[in-house]
Parts: C-alpha cells; sequence; structure tokens
C-alpha cells in the first residue's frame, strides 16, 4: 500500500541524521507521493514555546513575505494559528475540511496567503514527539481537490516521525567560529517593522541567524517571529515576553527575545530585541531534549553530567550498576558517542569549546570576556 510505503521511508529518512534543511526538504519529495500538494512549508520550533525559529519552502514559496507572514500567524486571533493546531487532537487541521468553514474565518489564509499565492486549502500539522513540539508543517493546494480526512489521518500518523528527524537536526552541524561581540546584541523594531537602531556587534548576531543587513531592516524568521509575538502580548495585555533558542548558521546556540517599548502615553510603539549566547541552563535541557533519550536516561544524563560515577548514580535512582550501565550503552548510542566524557562535551563543548581554545577568561560577569588582545568583530 503506498501510504505504508510512504510511512516508512519517512521512519527511515527520520534516522538517517540528516540536518534539518536537508532532511525537511527530502520529507516533502516523499510525502507528496501519499498527499499530494503543490507547495509546502515547514517551520522549526524552540519546543518551550512552540515560536518558529526558521523555515524551509517548498514549491515556489518565498521568503519574501515573512514579515506579513508573521504578522497574520502571531498578531492576529486567527483560529488555525499553528499554535492551536498543537492543542487539537492529532494536532492537524485542514482549512476546508472543517464544518465551520475556517477557510473564510483565517485572517491569515483569506486575507494573505490566498490572495498573494493562490491556494485554495491548506492543511497544518504540529511535528510533535515526546509531549514536545518541534516544528509545523504547512502544505498547500490549488484547484486540485481539498485535503481530506484520509489525508489528515496520514499526515497525523507521520507527524512523530517528522518531529525526531527535525529535532535530531538540530545537533548535527557543528560548532564553527561564531561572531565575537561583547555583550548582547540589541536591535530596536518601529511598529512598521523598520529597524530603527542597533548596537554594535547587532549586525553580525543578525547575519549569523540567516538575516540581511541591519539598514535593510531584513529580519530573519525567528525575529519577525519574536516582533510580532511582542506586539500581540502587548495587546493582549500579558506581561510575558516571547522568547527563543535557535541554533545559528556557525552552529553555536543563542537566546532571542522581544519586548514592547511603552511611551508615555501608555502606547506600544517600538519593540526591542535582544540576542545574546545562550549559557548552558538554557541549552542543556534542549541538547538532551534533542538526542531522544527516554525519561530514565533523561535521569542518569543528569547525573553524569554532574560528574556522578555509575555506583552513586545506581545508588541515587534506585538502580543496579549492571543497569545503569544498559542506560548509558543507550544513551550513548543515541547522541553518537562512544564515552562519558564525549558525552559531556557534546552536550557542553561544541557550543563552548571555541571559546576556551581561542583564550577565552571569565569575566567579572562571571560569563566569558573577550580574549586579551583580540578585538570584539562588530
Amino acid at each position: 500500500m503506498l501510504a505504508e510505503r510512504v510511512r516508512a521511508q519517512v521512519d527511515g529518512l527520520a534516522a538517517s541524521g540528516l540536518d534539518a534543511d536537508t532532511f525537511t526538504a527530502t520529507a516533502f519529495d516523499v510525502l507528496r507521493r501519499a498527499v499530494p500538494f503543490v507547495a509546502g512549508c515547514v517551520g522549526t520550533a524552540d519546543p518551550a514555546t512552540g515560536l518558529i525559529t526558521g523555515t524551509v519552502k517548498h514549491g515556489g514559496l518565498t521568503n519574501a513575505t515573512d514579515d506579513e507572514w508573521a504578522h497574520y500567524e502571531y498578531e492576529l486571533d486567527d483560529p488555525t494559528a499553528f499554535l492551536r493546531v498543537a492543542r487539537r487532537p492529532g494536532g492537524v487541521l485542514a482549512l476546508s475540511a472543517q464544518e465551520d468553514g475556517l477557510v473564510g474565518r483565517s485572517p491569515r489564509f483569506q486575507d494573505f496567503m490566498r490572495p498573494v499565492w493562490g491556494f485554495d486549502d491548506e492543511v497544518r500539522l504540529a511535528l510533535r514527539t515526546d509531549d514536545s513540539t518541534w516544528g509545523f508543517m504547512a502544505l498547500f493546494r490549488d484547484g486540485a481537490g481539498t485535503f481530506t480526512a484520509a489525508d489528515q489521518a496520514f499526515l497525523s500518523s507521520v507527524a512523530p516521525s517528522l518531529a525526531t528527524g527535525l529535532r535530531a537536526g538540530l545537533l548535527v552541524t557543528s560548532a564553527g567560529r561564531a561572531p565575537q561581540v561583547d555583550g548582547p546584541a540589541v536591535v530596536v523594531v518601529d511598529p512598521r517593522g523598520e529597524v530603527v537602531s542597533a548596537s554594535l556587534g547587532a549586525e553580525a548576531r543578525i547575519a549569523d541567524l540567516g538575516g540581511g543587513p541591519v539598514g535593510d531592516s531584513a529580519l530573519p524568521m525567528a525575529l519577525l517571529t519574536l516582533v510580532r509575538a511582542a506586539r500581540r502580548a502587548t495587546t493582549d495585555g500579558r506581561p510575558a515576553v516571547p522568547r527563543l533558542r535557535l541554533r545559528t548558521l556557525s552552529g553555536h546556540w543563542v537566546v532571542a527575545h522581544a519586548s514592547p517599548l511603552v511611551g508615555r502615553d501608555g502606547v506600544a510603539t517600538d519593540v526591542v530585541v535582544t540576542i545574546e549566547e545562550a549559557r548552558p541552563p538554557e541549552i542543556v535541557p534542549l541538547v538532551v531534549a534533542a538526542f531522544g533519550l527516554t525519561p530514565r536516561e533523561r535521569d542518569v544524563v543528569a547525573l553524569v553530567l554532574q560528574g556522578v560515577d555509575t555506583t552513586a548514580i545506581g545508588r541515587a535512582l534506585h538502580l543496579s550498576a549492571y543497569t545503569v550501565q544498559d542506560h548509558l550503552k543507550s544513551i550513548f548510542t543515541k547522541a553518537g558517542v562512544r564515552s562519558r566524557r564525549e558525552l559531556t562535551a557534546r552536550v557542553f563543548y561544541d557550543q563552548y569549546a571555541p571559546r576556551l581554545a581561542a583564550g577565552a577568561d571569565v569575566g567579572p560577569t562571571g560569563w566569558f570576556a573577550t580574549p586579551a588582545g583580540t578585538a570584539a568583530e562588530h
């Protein structure tokens, strides 16, 4: 049966160790054999917030309208928003298949996707595995029929494998030389979406996230997501600051967050976006989760990273030494390492070893200081 063959291909693809972009592009080609579509997009997401950190597009979709898409996705109240889809049974939603006519009730689809791209129907899918959402998928049709209940059921069945492939792809790229930026990079975006000011080093950070020159206001998708989510938080009166963790083109982890600036009249005007190098407490849980460990394996890893030996791990978790060793063997296989030392290096030093090798010392803040004699690159 075609659906079963495609499902098996997706399962194999998820275990192939591809980077996220290559995995996604290949998955599009495989999926269209079972569920035909003319265009599609996959967005990776921070599992802690569900906010989009980057996209891979297929079938003629481009990045030119990313900011407008982010406006409809995050600022407006839309019943088809990805974060709502993630809460649905099966994590899937086909707009035309809904009895309440979501094609007409979705501002994003009715006022943006249909007029700009000419699509007639869309199916949206949350890519979840192990109770975490690692991304979202949207597929589109134009005049070739609507997405059916069978299409939705099939996509829901392959979503965990798609999520597993995305999750594993986060760790494929080795960390290279990151921009040397002294402190957080700050960008201020006005209500028109224009960058009105930026700190020294901001352009280097934005370029490492796939954006263009600051003067062109060509922000990458992750930052567009944050800006629009911050504006929605202001409208709703919510104090939460949208934030996400993401990996840069150089393979390093950063944390970005956005907050609206409120004028004297109490009206929100600009949005300030801050980008800074991620620290271990922010990234270690994400990296460990990306290994796809069981809850007990995560408990073992937490103690290994603290330098606890096998006997003490067994006592702490009420396990025999043999059981601990079995867990370690499974952990090493999933993480692609051969020893405790390699595991610790994979979790910590993939991000931080280049800084140590460059001679960076710990400064007064408790974080890396710029190496002596090395000027920060701006």
